[in-house]
């Protein structure tokens, strides 16, 4: 009875879990290009760009952007720049680089020969700097970085005044030059706007502009020891490029003042900023900072973990691009931060695997069968469908013989009311094969445990269906002993416990919320002969028990799956349960 309290608890969480709304909302970003070109606004043109900072790995989240710009850009006959916003050279790495490219290209996406760098345009920034110095709108200051910040003031008090702030042109002329020249030690000096320290915005009180930081650039070298910021390098980097609309995620808006102020005053092509809210995913963390976090802790195995929401991870996992596009899709473009419910994303997968995947028979924890009445030599090959919903994928051939392996979970001894599987005396029905009925149980005399199940076979019912009109309830999947494969098999869960992750407490640690079941290993499982050339990617439906996909570490004489997903679909009867109200 303790299976049917917990499905009854689960029917429970369900009904009491929160349904978002399945309608996307509407892309006003599409409404807002269509105004545009409506108007000939930049000459009819439509430039977007994907920008990625190259210190990590892309996630979920950056999909939503990727598909975004590159989407808008093709359903406009317009143009996508990849540019790497590369000004902290202490926190990028070419792998990350290499990475993204891969990443993007995985998702369907092509810059063509559009990929640029902000660092491509350092001496262009350093002269539009020196522009601003002579202009008396920027100036160098000696307070340290805790003196900038206690200057600045709060959300409900002004800034003050640096007392460097009045410093004459030729005076910050020089010092800028010295500091490009590797006169002075980190830290000691840096570049700021003069904009208005009693601001309501506190990014217009006299932001940096540059630092000092001597380290080494992955594409530089050590050619450069000022940095531009940020803030400083994005506005201009798309002023050079002629972006026409600049599509960022809400936390720049505040920061559209400055881009402004500093396009304004350089008296440079303006672009368009509009900002979207970024995706936040239930059980998931989309901090890369937090990402590196459980990637240098060895709390996963990589980036490309599979319990990663990185693309890399996903990927690894057996998710597919269509479905990711797909996903991007649904959700739609907001203006308002909401969490879209993780199961959304897995309902994307399913249905695109599900049109997709070859069927297959792999028993996870296998319990011996012997069929009594089966001839002891004889090996019959079965006809098994590949996938029902595209009879042209064909049919294959299965193996069946004398001694099978079936589900450990498939037995009871002493099974519950409406239990369906095998147990002493009960009937079912083998996928594709025959009708078995169990006639006896071995067990392990040391521990009690049920080691093999003696079972008769109906000769009369091949294929799985009986002539005579009797019908069993309950059919399972198999593999037949001596040709069946062993496998490894991970099967993954959410990494955290916790639907939002990302917010905890003051002095709290997300890491508390990990998932201690996010990997179960199951190294004794057993797959049937025709998955023998299965390569490292190829998906898979196994049937009863969800989707897999080949690992990177299988090989030829060592399979290794990843469940990519269970078969279990909360959001399609989310979707249905709506439909009927």
């Amino acid at each position: 009875m303790k299976d049917e309290r917990s499905e009854a608890k689960k029917g429970d969480e369900e009904k009491k879990m929160t349904i978002p709304d399945v309608t996307p909302p509407p892309n006003f970003i599409r409404e807002i290009i269509e105004k545009d070109l409506k108007e000939n606004k930049n000459q009819g043109r439509v430039h977007t760009r994907f920008p990625p900072e190259p210190n990590g790995y892309l996630h979920i989240g950056h999909a939503k952007s990727i598909c975004l710009n590159f989407g808008l850009a093709a359903e406009y006959r317009g143009l996508c720049n990849l540019r790497f916003d590369d000004t902290n050279p202490i926190k990028e790495e070419v792998e990350y680089v290499k990475s993204i490219k891969e990443d993007i290209r995985w998702l369907g996406f092509d810059w063509e020969d559009r990929e640029f760098y902000a660092s491509d345009y350092f001496e262009q920034l350093y002269e539009y700097a020196i522009q601003l110095i002579k202009a008396g709108k920027a100036y160098v200051c000696d307070l340290s970085a805790d003196e900038i910040r206690e200057y600045r003031g709060t959300l409900t008090e002004p800034g003050k005044n640096s007392p460097y702030r009045d410093r004459p042109v030729e005076e910050n002329l020089d010092l800028f030059e010295r500091m490009k020249a590797g006169e002075f030690p980190d830290g000691s000096r840096v570049l700021r706007a003069k904009i208005d320290m009693a601001h309501g915005n506190v990014n217009m009180r006299d932001p940096v502009m540059y630092r000092i930081l001597k380290a080494s650039h992955h594409r530089t070298g050590d050619k450069w020891c000022i940095y531009a910021t940020y803030d400083w390098a994005h506005g201009q980097s798309d002023s050079i490029e002629g972006i026409t609309h600049s599509i960022c995620t809400l936390e720049f808006e505040d920061h559209r003042p400055l881009y402004d102020w500093f396009i304004d005053q350089l008296g440079i092509f303006h672009s368009q900023q509009i900002e979207f809210a970024r995706l936040n995913l239930s059980f998931t963390i989309m901090s890369k900072r937090r990402l590196l976090q459980l990637v240098e802790e060895g709390i996963v195995t990589g980036w490309d973990d599979p319990r990663m929401p990185t693309i890399s991870g996903l990927r690894r996992r057996g998710y597919t691009p269509e479905s990711i596009r797909n996903f991007c899709e649904r959700i739609g473009v907001a203006k308002r931060e909401s969490t879209v419910d993780i199961a959304l994303l897995e309902h994307c997968l399913r249905e695109d695997l599900n049109k997709k995947a070859q069927r297959m028979m792999v028993v996870l924890r296998p319990l011996r069968l012997v069929i009594d009445n089966y001839p002891d030599d004889n090996v019959e090959e079965l006809e098994a469908e590949n996938n029902p919903e595209d009879p042209g994928m064909g049919s294959r051939k299965i193996p069946f013989s004398r001694v099978l392996y079936v589900e450990r979970e498939d037995f009871r001894e002493d099974p519950p009311k409406k239990w369906f599987r095998l147990a002493p005396g009960r009937e079912v029905r083998l996928k594709h094969a025959y009708y078995v009925k169990c006639v006896d149980v071995v067990k392990d005399d040391q521990t009690g445990e049920v080691v093999e199940l003696h079972c008769t076979y109906d000769p009369k019912t091949r294929g799985g269906w009986s002539d005579d009109g009797r019908m069993v309830k309950g059919t399972l999947h198999w593999v037949s002993a001596p040709q069946s494969l062993e496998a490894e098999v991970r099967l993954y869960d959410h990494l955290f416990t916790k639907p939002d992750p990302g917010e905890v407490e003051e002095g709290e640690d997300f890491k508390t919320y990990l998932n201690p079941k996010s990997l179960e290993l199951l190294t004794s499982c057993r797959a049937e002969p025709n998955l023998k050339g299965a390569k490292p990617g190829n998906r898979y439906q196994f049937l009863r028990q969800g989707y897999f996909c080949v690992d990177p570490d299988s090989s030829p004489g060592s399979l290794v799956f990843n469940r990519t997903t269970s078969l279990r679909d909360t959001w399609a009867r989310i979707e249905k349960s709506l439909k009927k109200t």
